[in-house]
Formats: C-alpha cells, structure tokens, sequence
C-alpha cells in the first residue's frame, strides 16, 4: 500500500545528450554538495537550446532512478564513443573542484564498469583532465 507513495521515474528519453545531463547531476550529487564549478559544467554541456524544463526532467528523473540502474538503461543506448564522453565529463565534472571525493570516485567507477569501458583506457585522458584541473600550477 505504502508503494503508491513512491516516485516513479518520469518519462525522460534516454538521448545521449539526456544520459550526459543525467550522469552529471548523479555525480554532482554523489558527494552531497554541488559546487558552482560543476553546475556551470554542467550548464555548458546542456548546450545553447537547453530548458529550465529540460533540466527539471532531468532531476526528476534522477531523483526517482538510481545511478545503477540508470547507467544500465543506458549503456546499451549508448555508442563506444558517446559512454567514452560521458565517463570523461564525470570526471572532470568530479575534479572541477580541485578533487573527486571518494563518493564520485565510487560512482563514476561504477558508471566506467556498467559501460564497459577500461581504466587502460581511461589512463592516459585522466592524467589530460588531471592536468587540466591543477589550477594550482598557476601559483606557483
């Protein structure tokens, strides 16, 4: 009785530019915080014709799906190339603020194993994004 309380996942096309939006704000809210770095991240990758309503899609979504079973749906949706761009984006989304909290750590893991992609493969655009990230250069 008490599951007709329950959230039921909204209709949300699982686009590839939709599974880009939604892995983002799974990662952003992985750590419990959502730092001004990741929410214009994540803005810019919206593109130029995105919607308040788009993004409020979006986190309904995500708030009534959980992260497995999202990246699941997903995967076979998905092409090499596009689940190789949405890895890649929640990791630079995850060290936008300096570093990737072991929450985001844990789920982009979890996003890399349920879309079959490799950390040997990762290496070398991690160690790009590392860079990239280590703002901290400029100081120095």
């Amino acid at each position: 009785m008490f599951g007709m309380f329950k959230a039921q996942a909204p209709a949300f096309d699982l686009t590839p530019r939709n599974c880009l939006v939604a892995s983002l704000l799974y990662c952003m809210a992985s750590d419990g915080e959502m730092d001004q770095e990741e929410i214009g991240h994540l803005l810019s990758v919206m593109g130029p014709n995105a919607t308040r309503q788009a993004l409020d899609n979006a986190l309904r979504y995500c708030r009534a799906t959980p992260a497995e079973q999202f990246a699941a749906a997903a995967a076979p949706k998905l092409r090499h190339d596009q689940r190789l761009c949405i890895v890649l984006n929640m990791i630079d989304s995850a060290m936008s603020d300096g570093q990737a909290e072991p929450e985001e750590q844990r789920l982009v893991m979890g996003f890399v194993q349920a879309f079959g992609l490799g950390e040997a493969e990762l290496e070398p655009h991690f160690r790009t994004l590392t860079a990239k990230n280590d703002r901290a250069v400029l100081d120095r």
